[in-house]
């Protein structure tokens, strides 16, 4: 009877082993490739990290003259989707995950969430038209981050498919953009310069995200245990 109703619809208890574990893992890779160099340098002062673009590019002179448009704040979508992807993961009921475990994720979330301030904020700085989507979005990651034990209620599948397109335009923007501003970095370091390895992380660690939670949307629900 217990193997019939196992091939009938529950997933394999690694599959599930698998999914709880990579989620975080996957968010961990994304910040660390976040916080990482996008443009290395043997000079300390010149490497720049995935977290100093929203910033940097302000003062890169193809963009204060107009040249190359850019939607700023999309340097900060991986910071957004981690955020969310803490809140939106940490009490579902399929994941089991211990509350030393979602006290860590909710930790990560509000963490990237902050670091979407701007250095030497002021609570007046950020009601400015410049900060005013950073504001929104780190509201909405705060919030979410609050609201969290609620949002483990929404539907598995929207969930996932949510954090999957979440992530996915995550990876691009941010890319695609840094793409967009890599020949200006090119002319002030008098050097071309390739993308560093954080760049590859946090694209990976996205990816990765994404990926595994679609599998949580659409793996086998996990076999409950029998009294």
């Amino acid at each position: 009877m217990t193997d019939t109703r196992q091939a009938a619809g529950a997933a394999p208890p690694r599959a599930w082993v698998w999914i709880r574990w990579l989620l975080p893992v996957a968010g961990l890779v994304t910040l660390t490739g976040y916080f990482g160099p996008w443009i290395d340098h043997p000079v300390a002062g010149l490497v720049i990290l995935g977290l100093d673009l929203g910033e940097y590019v302000k003062f890169l002179p193809a963009i204060r003259g107009g040249q190359v448009t850019l939607w700023r704040e999309g340097f900060y979508l991986p910071l957004a989707a981690t955020a969310l992807a803490g809140s939106l993961l940490a009490f579902r009921d399929e994941l089991r995950y211990s509350w030393p475990v979602r006290a860590l994720l909710l930790a990560a979330a509000i963490a990237a969430a902050l670091n979407m301030l701007p250095p030497a904020w002021t609570p007046q700085r950020m009601m400015t038209p410049e900060f005013q989507q950073q504001s929104a979005a780190i509201g909405l990651a705060l919030a979410a981050i609050a609201f969290s034990p609620f949002l483990a209620l929404l539907p598995r599948r929207v969930t996932a498919i949510a954090l999957a397109l979440l992530c996915l335009l995550a990876a691009a923007v941010p890319v695609w953009q840094f793409v967009q501003v890599l020949p200006d970095i090119n002319v002030l370091y008098n050097k071309p310069q390739l993308p560093g390895r954080g760049l590859y992380l946090c694209v990976a660690g996205l990816l990765l995200l994404g990926g595994v939670a679609l599998w949580f949307g659409w793996a086998r629900p996990a076999p409950k245990t029998s009294q």
